[in-house]
């Protein structure tokens, strides 16, 4: 048996850039400003950057073809000639047409967006066409195999496995062509050997979610199948984001070289391999630091782990559980994080250190190993807050009926009967970031910085009147994002300055870091909701971030459940609820994004995290009166498996993701018999392109089919913050002028 695989490696490794690069190389080839060329050469400094900073880190083996402009996806979908002949008969060239595929174009709405298992990053959703024929394009894993050579530096091309291909694909039964893409990875193996290259990774992270026999037996006759491959590297399959169960005595079964196993978020991979016996001729890749957290392991914990799993295989080598892509980049930059806090942290650059070291502890023993990291300090603790957590009771989840609730809000909002409105931001221009970065710096003081925000709510409260929207937002001009806002405001949240993390294309996000017990400081929305609503007499919606989604979207302390800080963000957020409606807010929108996004993978743990995350939601809205509406929003999620709990949140109106797919979540809502309000996304945000009249209107068409008028709002899929006014105002004129049509005005 080689150990040609070395002793440490990483799944991946930030693709963005320091300081967020690609985002903006890429922005700039979207407006014109660079040319491909341009955009070329940005890509490959990043990628060179990123095999220097792993190779000085001395990494034993390092990954490729983790580079993406937009998503590693879509990046395997061109790899296998997985390109649908809506987009391919555009008559575009090859970055051009990728680009169709990921935000759409004029003539073709883009493939649908939604999560990448339980985290925040976004995957496009391959289309498989009934007429497409598979094809080998391994023109980018051998193009960033050789750039690396040239520097000297020998990598290992990373792919999505064809199953997890063809089990996150949309079309007529993707899943029954496995066989078919099988040959065509079989032909990319084969290229890719014949340029020397000697390790493959193919991520099957699917496989760490339920799954059928037939489709385990599938797995292992996927890699039966490659094994054979007379010409080939050695195959490395990854696993993450939990425990393979019954799929990894099928992988083990196969002939593949090197298997990788999450022992993070799947201690039990240990027990199966422990039962499946002495494994000779194999290495298996141990997932021994958390890919997805900002918190420093405690390698001495994670070395145990390491020794044991080399009692059972022929080599070990140690990795992150996951891709680094989840996490910022370098811990290094953080200059203004309190050391007491920093000291417990690691970002990927510090990841990987921690990799290399515990690579050779595993082989060498423990004495190099520095200590465990400080435990939690009492200073963030915070006693008022979990006394008044101890005295709740069951009625602090619960609001009046939903049909008394309905008349009392109508009473009081008078709305029409489809209602239109907005999820809550509007474009983030270059003039807003440009003042909130001056009041950060202290170039511009608090009156001049209010004076800037307030002149941007007025613009938008006038542009929705003018527009004709029945229930208005003011705009979130001073926030940066739904999540770091709060985080900024709140006890027991830390912001970054450099933290960013990518999650689509080209959106990057720094979430905060929770490390301390949640509470609010002072009431952190409702002047800028009650200046706006001062300027109209139509309802202006309260906005807020729900519990769930502040957890979801930050790195959150490991110290205790995730229920109890729940709870605690819960409270805070109860309390803002209540000063918006003393304030005369008659409409408090709580989005919930990530409540799918959190589901754990597997059913078995599901109904416990949706009891919990249900039960937050309500106790942050259940403080209002009943003729007080509460809205929530859901986007970018495959919403069917947890129907049911969107229904248990008992919001009163529920706005939700659906021009993508076609309104498909109106057929759940109604299967379970849902009989609230309900505002299903007309208008795809995520595209540049402006929705013609005759589209919104044909979704609402089909939205009406489903759901009674007189329960439907109409609204666009997400918030605005990343579109320009000249298409805003052109999409939300079709919007309201199709409303105008079904009702017959």
């Amino acid at each position: 048996m080689t150990t040609a695989f070395g002793q440490s490696t990483v799944l991946g490794y930030p693709r963005i850039g320091a300081n967020r690069e690609l985002k903006k190389a890429v922005e700039a080839y979207w407006a014109g400003g660079i040319d491909a060329v341009e955009l070329e050469k940005t890509a490959a400094g990043l990628r060179a950057e990123v095999w220097r900073t792993l190779a000085d880190a001395r990494l034993d083996a390092i990954p490729s073809n983790t580079f993406s402009y937009y998503d590693h996806m879509l990046d395997t979908a061109v790899a296998v000639g997985a390109v649908p002949a809506r987009f391919a008969r555009l008559g575009l060239g090859e970055l051009d047409t990728y680009f169709a595929m990921a935000r759409g174009v004029d003539a073709e709405p883009a493939l649908e967006l939604t999560k990448w298992f339980d985290t925040n990053y976004h995957y496009l959703v391959p289309e498989i066409d009934p007429g497409l024929a598979f094809r080998a394009n391994p023109a980018k894993a051998l193009g960033e195999y050789a750039e690396a050579r040239e520097l000297g530096i020998t990598t290992r091309p990373v792919l999505v496995g064809p199953a997890t291909f063809l089990l996150l694909a949309k079309g007529d039964d993707p899943f029954a062509r496995l066989d078919e893409l099988v040959e065509v990875y079989a032909d990319i193996l084969a290229a890719l050997a014949a340029a020397g290259v000697a390790w493959v990774q193919l991520d099957e992270p699917a496989y760490v979610a339920d799954r059928t026999a037939a489709e385990i037996d599938a797995l292992r006759r996927v890699y039966a199948r490659l094994g054979e491959v007379t010409l080939r590297p050695r195959i490395f399959v990854a696993t993450y984001f939990g425990e393979l169960g019954d799929a990894l005595p099928a992988l083990l079964d196969t002939p593949v070289e090197a298997v990788g196993l999450d022992l993070v978020a799947g201690p039990g991979n240990l027990d199966r391999l422990s039962a499946a016996g002495p494994l000779r001729g194999r290495t298996i890749v141990a997932g021994l630091v958390n890919g997805r957290n900002v918190w420093r392991t405690d390698l001495r914990v994670a070395c145990a782990v390491g020794a044991t799993v080399a009692g059972l295989a022929d080599h070990v080598a140690v990795a992150s559980s996951c891709s680094l892509l989840h996490v910022p980049v370098d811990l290094s930059v953080e200059t203004r994080l309190d050391p007491e806090l920093s000291a417990r942290l690691a970002f990927a650059r510090q990841k990987v250190d921690e990799v290399v070291l515990l690579g050779r502890a595993v082989r060498d023993g423990v004495a190099s190993l520095p200590a465990p990291p400080p435990g939690t300090p009492l200073g963030w603790r915070n006693g008022d807050v979990r006394a008044r957590l101890a005295a709740l009771s069951p009625v602090d989840r619960q609001r009046g009926d939903y049909p008394d609730r309905a008349a009392a809000q109508q009473r009081r909002l008078g709305l029409p009967e489809l209602p239109t409105t907005t999820i809550g931001s509007f474009p983030q221009t270059d003039e807003l970031r440009l003042a909130r970065a001056a009041h950060r710096a202290g170039r511009l003081d608090d009156a001049g910085y209010v004076e800037r925000m307030r002149a941007e709510v007025a613009h938008v409260i006038g542009l929705q009147e003018q527009l004709g929207l029945d229930v208005l937002v003011h705009g979130e001009p001073e926030r940066n994002d739904m999540v770091q806002y709060f985080g900024e405001q709140l006890a027991g949240f830390a912001a970054t300055e450099h933290g960013w993390v990518q999650s689509y294309g080209s959106r990057c996000v720094r979430p905060p870091i929770i490390y301390g017990d949640v509470a609010r400081r002072a009431p952190m929305t409702v002047d800028w909701s009650g200046y706006a609503q001062s300027l109209t007499s139509r309802p202006v919606k309260g906005m807020l971030t729900g519990p769930v989604t502040i957890l979801a979207w930050s790195f959150v302390r490991t110290d205790q459940p995730l229920a109890d800080t729940a709870d605690q963000v819960a409270l805070a957020l109860r309390d803002e609820c209540r000063d918006l409606e003393a304030a005369g807010i008659r409409a408090i929108q709580v989005d919930e994004p990530a409540l799918r996004e959190t589901l754990p993978l597997r059913r078995a743990d599901q109904q416990a995290y949706l009891d919990w995350a249900v039960g937050a939601f309500r106790l942050a809205t259940s403080g209002v009166a009943d003729d007080t509406q509460i809205h929530t929003h859901l986007c970018y999620s495959e919403f069917g498996e947890v129907i049911a709990a969107i229904d248990a949140l008992d919001a009163d109106v529920t706005s939700i993701e659906a021009s993508r797919s076609k309104m498909e979540v109106l057929d759940d809502l109604a299967a379970i018999g849902y009989r609230r309000g309900v505002g299903p996304g007309v208008w795809d945000i995520h595209s540049p392109r402006v929705p013609a009249l005759g589209e919104v209107v044909e979704a609402l068409r089909r939205a009406v089919a489903a759901v009674p008028a007189g329960r439907l709002w109409v609204n666009p899929d997400c918030g605005l913050k990343t579109r320009g006014y000249a298409e805003v105002e052109a999409s939300l004129r079709h919007l309201v002028a199709a409303a105008g049509q079904l009702r017959g005005n």
